[in-house]
């Protein structure tokens, strides 16, 4: 009763599945014309032939031998319904429940075979996720140390700054009170040249350094060339440079002839 519970879900699920080359590099869904053989192992009618063409026959999927007769053989996987209704006919029940029993066990097997398969691909797919994961872990932890170190770089840096900030404002504010200074400094001598030319302009003779030369002024008798100006200071230009010299020749003819009288 089990074993025909059993049979009849294989068969609903079953009848929902598709058969699959159990050719590795092939998987492709099967119709038409397929190989079965007797390790219950079904191939296309391409592979099938390539793989079941020589001898001794060899399964792919298994390796085991097929040195039978009807260990591998061709098959038509959508017969003819004038094929179905005469393969089993003039056979025993018990024949037929056999054949039936045994076609059934294969597809179990094939439906087997394929969820174990996609267990196993399932399993390889959430290990490399799990690897990937703890990539994915060790790069973002890799990443976050990077990330914080450069955090605290750009700490130090900004303190950096700040410092230099606060330097500049130091120099600026030490430059500005220099020019402040300077400043004073200019305004004071500005009002003491005015002052000193004003003064001067009262009193020649008290800055005797304004021109560099000091009028000296004789009890008796002054030279021709200072008449003009009268007690002011004068400046050397051309013409009274040329009758400063003349005037300075005869002294200096006296003091020869006195030399040589002696």
């Amino acid at each position: 009763m089990n074993n025909t519970r059993a049979n009849s879900r294989t068969a609903m699920s079953a009848s929902k599945f598709t058969l699959l080359c159990n050719s590795h590099k092939c998987r492709a869904k099967l119709s038409g014309f397929a190989w079965v053989t007797a390790c219950s192992h079904v191939f296309c009618d391409q592979h099938g032939s390539e793989e079941f063409g020589r001898s001794p026959a060899i399964c792919p999927a298994c390796s085991s031998m097929l040195s039978g007769k009807l260990d591998v053989f061709r098959t038509e996987l959508a017969p003819s319904e004038q094929y179905k209704a005469m393969v089993l006919v003039g056979l025993q029940p018990e024949t037929v429940l056999e054949i039936s029993h045994k076609a059934l066990d294969f597809w179990t097997y094939q439906v087997n075979q394929e969820r174990m398969l996609m267990e196993y691909n399932l399993s390889r797919a959430g290990g490399h996720v799990i690897q990937m994961e703890k990539c994915m872990i060790q790069q973002s932890q890799s990443k976050e140390l990077e990330l914080n170190a450069l955090r605290g770089e750009i700490a130090s840096l900004k303190k950096v700054l700040e410092e230099y900030k606060r330097k500049h404002n130091e120099v600026l504010e030490r430059l500005n009170e220099r020019n402040r200074q300077y400043q004073k400094l200019q305004g004071l001598l500005d009002s003491l040249r005015m002052h000193t030319l004003g003064t001067g302009e009262k009193d020649p003779i008290s800055h005797p350094f304004t021109t560099g030369l000091v009028k000296q002024r004789s009890p008796h008798s002054s030279p021709s060339f200072l008449e003009p100006e009268g007690d002011r200071f004068f400046s050397l230009g051309p013409e009274n440079a040329k009758t400063f010299f003349q005037f300075s020749t005869p002294t200096r003819d006296r003091a020869q002839s006195f030399i040589k009288k002696n």
